[in-house]
């Protein structure tokens, strides 16, 4: 996405609603291609300290997906497909369009201020780093009660209901609607926002991601003379290394911020503060159950510096694979992106 990163004629070309569906179409197909691991790791980041305990030698990954298979079929391996495709699709769209606007922006600002005819320098990586947050958190805000409602899909009905303390009927339709009606009359309309804040965190994670991948590609293209394009094993393996290392980095709220959405700490809370499981629906848990920071102190309390890894391994093959995926297919995608772009601005143009 850089001046260096692919051919002028194509960054020309693409405007900031076609990097956005390239981006979008992208990461619908590589989130596609491994959806099972991610239901298995988001079941793995909810499960309690006192759950893991009487299954320690079970939580991974491997075997979380053969116990769903036998429990719940495959159907089990694809709960909330829909609503996570949908959140992929809009997050990442939101998030390509605000970085690409951003980023073109910035740029046309750099350009104004060099003599006529000057090439803009790359742009360092502090200054990726901060287009990225930026675009991330203005994704964020649009898209995230879809995020809130595909976990809850994921983590299943079952599952929920053990996490949780109170023991309401759980209802049985599990559809978008319903579920998005279940969580604002649990919490109001602002349960739909649940995680926002460790959200607004972790807009540094594709900002790292994406600021490492062109920093070291930009280094590689210059050590040689690979006329603007990397080899997709090149492209894998940087990928993989770029999205390693912001999972690593920002992995304690991203496994905040998947407890929060799936309110898997009610039944912790409800019994840290001596209360009957009747009285979980009351304002002063809940209000605790949305901090990240009380959550996480709460974590190091019980499990230690590691329970804040709980399940990184899971969340990094399946953050990496996707990734990866993402970055080797980006350029293709990108040019059907440009394809539809023409063919729909001449529909448009005939109607």
């Amino acid at each position: 996405m850089s001046t260096q990163s692919q051919p002028a004629k194509q960054a020309q070309q693409l405007t900031p609603f076609a990097s956005a569906l390239a981006g979008a179409l992208g990461a619908c197909f590589s989130n596609a291609v491994v959806y099972p691991l991610d239901v298995a790791k988001t079941r793995i980041q909810v499960t309690s300290s006192a759950a893991r305990g009487k299954r320690k030698d079970d939580l991974n990954m491997l075997s979380l997906l053969l116990e769903i298979f036998r429990q719940e079929g495959i159907n089990g391996w694809y709960r909330g497909f829909a609503a996570t495709m949908l959140n992929t699709f809009s997050m990442q769209y939101a998030y390509f369009f605000f970085y690409s606007f951003i980023r073109s922006s910035y740029i046309k600002r750099m350009t104004l201020k060099l003599p006529p005819g000057s090439k803009p320098p790359p742009l360092s990586t502090a200054a990726e780093l901060s287009l990225g947050a930026a675009a991330g958190a203005l994704s964020q805000i649009f898209t995230i009660p879809v995020s809130v409602i595909a976990t809850r899909q994921q983590v299943g009905r079952s599952a929920r209901a053990s996490l949780q303390s109170f023991k309401d009927e759980v209802p049985t339709d599990e559809s978008l609607l319903a579920v998005a009606r279940e969580i604002i009359r649990e919490d109001g309309v602002t349960g739909l926002w649940l995680g926002i804040k460790p959200g607004m965190v972790l807009t540094v994670n594709p900002a790292i991601t994406y600021g490492v991948y062109e920093r070291l590609k930009s280094l590689l293209l210059l050590a040689s003379s690979a006329n603007g394009k990397l080899t997709p094993g090149t492209s894998f393996l940087i990928g993989a290394f770029s999205k390693t290392l912001a999972t690593i980095v920002t992995y304690p709220y991203i496994m905040a911020k998947v407890r929060i959405q799936a309110r898997s700490t009610d039944k912790e809370t409800s019994e840290s503060e001596d209360l009957p499981g009747g009285q979980i629906g009351n304002t002063k848990p809940k209000a605790k159950q949305s901090g990240a920071l009380s959550l996480l102190l709460r974590v190091l309390r019980k499990e230690g510096f590691v329970g804040w890894y709980q399940g990184m391994s899971a969340q990094i093959i399946k953050a990496v694979l996707s990734q990866a995926l993402l970055f080797v297919s980006k350029e293709q995608f990108e040019h059907w992106a440009l394809a539809i772009m023409v063919l729909f601005a001449k529909f448009t143009s005939r109607a």
